[in-house]
């Protein structure tokens, strides 16, 4: 079965930065692509940023430019860099692999201003 553990998450002030990683687990991930979402409160899931195989990230509009999405093959594990946080990007983060359609449990970042 497909698992899927998300970490690094945790609280800091608007401007800082956090590394989340999530390692899969009953898959090979280079065999499909990746992706990262969050769930804001009250809000329904989202998509962040997809990385395909190829491994060259894109991400939707509001955190282009801040996040950088990213995997490594051989860890069978793929990262979400995010810098200059905001307020705004206070969410539970997951991780994805297409094509199956089970969750992990998912990290939990909050910004404070």
């Amino acid at each position: 079965q497909v698992h899927l553990v998300e970490s690094g998450g945790g609280s800091v002030q608007a401007g800082g930065s956090l590394r989340l990683s999530c390692v899969a687990s009953g898959i090979d991930i280079s065999g499909n692509s990746m992706g990262w979402y969050r769930q804001k409160p009250g809000k329904a899931r989202e998509l962040v940023a997809n990385i395909p195989r190829s491994g060259v990230a894109n991400y939707i509009t509001s955190v282009e430019g801040r996040f950088t999405a990213s995997r490594d093959n051989a860890k069978n594990t793929v990262y979400l860099q995010m810098n200059n946080l905001l307020p705004e990007d206070t969410a539970v983060y997951y991780c994805h692999y297409f094509g199956a359609a089970s969750w992990g449990q998912g990290t939990q970042v909050t910004v404070s201003s």
